[in-house]
């Protein structure tokens, strides 16, 4: 079942929300994700020099994830 109906599509998440929705990983995983070209891993928006996702996007990565497990 897809989460992406329950996410407001133009909502904007920090990178510690970001790391929280997928699983309570860590800011350095985050930069791995970022940094590894196989994963496509959103990237981030930048708004006064801090990184924001749309968290409807990060919910759509991780449904396509959880297809490829």
């Amino acid at each position: 079942m897809t989460t992406q109906g329950s996410a407001h599509p133009h909502k904007r998440i920090n990178a510690a929300q970001v790391c929280e929705l997928c699983g309570g990983v860590s800011d350095m995983s985050l930069h791995r994700w970022l940094n590894n070209p196989e994963l496509a891993f959103p990237k981030p928006i930048y708004i006064a020099r801090r990184r924001y996702w749309r968290e409807a996007d990060i919910i759509e990565w991780l449904d396509a994830r959880e297809v490829v497990a």
